[in-house]
């Protein structure tokens, strides 16, 4: 981050507790930092009705849609293919066997398409994009869906609120294009605003954020631990 007179200030922006692990990691290797918590959405777990002909796998391409997937477990399948290893993480931890993307929806695209399985389900949230299941149905891979959660928005607490319409900067690490959709349309009901740097998750984050003064920073890879890693390159700039 460029130099500036006042230090800056992290904005978590994800729900609580990955915002609360986020913030952990940061303060660890950054002393004193402030980071402030405020989630834009809040997530309400849908009652679903599974497909009663067999499948071979489940799709989950959010660490949410894993944990939605985990109480249904004795439902779905054993195979989970997810989209990165945090989703597959949890997707471990609720008892599936899993093949992790190691990247974004397209990454996971390709995966699933070089094995070839005849019926999936894809477990998702109200909001996802990336036409997954109609992509891999046409490409001959049948695939249903159901939205198994929703991710409703939030507004910014009064912290947050104060950092973004003040004078030190602030730096937003941003996880999902909804995220930066939902922060943008507060910015812009700002009367005044803070020195802000973005830093996207993704090139669909990025362009998401288009609101931002300032080139939102692409993380090198679309996971947690690059997110980090960039977010401590742009505190250690000089």
């Amino acid at each position: 981050m460029p130099a500036q007179s006042l230090a800056p200030t992290v904005l978590l922006t994800r729900p609580a507790a990955q915002s609360a692990s986020f913030a952990q990691s940061l303060q660890a290797r950054v002393e004193g930092l402030r980071v402030i918590v405020s989630p834009l959405m809040v997530t309400v777990l849908h009652t679903v009705t599974l497909p009663k002909e067999p499948l071979q796998g489940v799709i989950l391409t959010s660490q949410t849609g894993a944990e939605a997937a985990g109480r249904l477990r004795t439902q779905l399948p054993d195979l989970a293919y997810c989209v990165g290893d945090r989703t597959a993480q949890v997707a471990r931890e609720a008892g599936f066997r899993v093949q992790s993307a190691q990247g974004d929806a397209e990454a996971l695209l390709a995966l699933i398409l070089r094995e070839k399985p005849q019926a999936l389900i894809h477990l998702r949230g109200r909001e996802a994009r990336g036409d997954l299941a109609q992509r891999l149905s046409a490409a001959g891979v049948f695939t249903q869906e159901r939205v198994v959660y929703a991710q409703d928005a939030q507004p910014l607490s009064d912290d947050a609120v104060a950092v973004l319409s003040g004078k030190s900067p602030v730096l937003v690490p941003l996880f999902s294009p909804r995220s930066a959709e939902i922060l943008g349309a507060a910015w812009q009901g700002l009367t005044t605003h803070a020195p802000l740097v973005v830093v996207a998750i993704s090139q669909a984050v990025a362009e998401a954020a288009a609101f931002c003064p300032t080139k939102p920073v692409l993380s090198a890879h679309p996971d947690a631990p690059s997110m980090l890693d960039a977010v401590l390159a742009q505190l250690h700039a000089p």
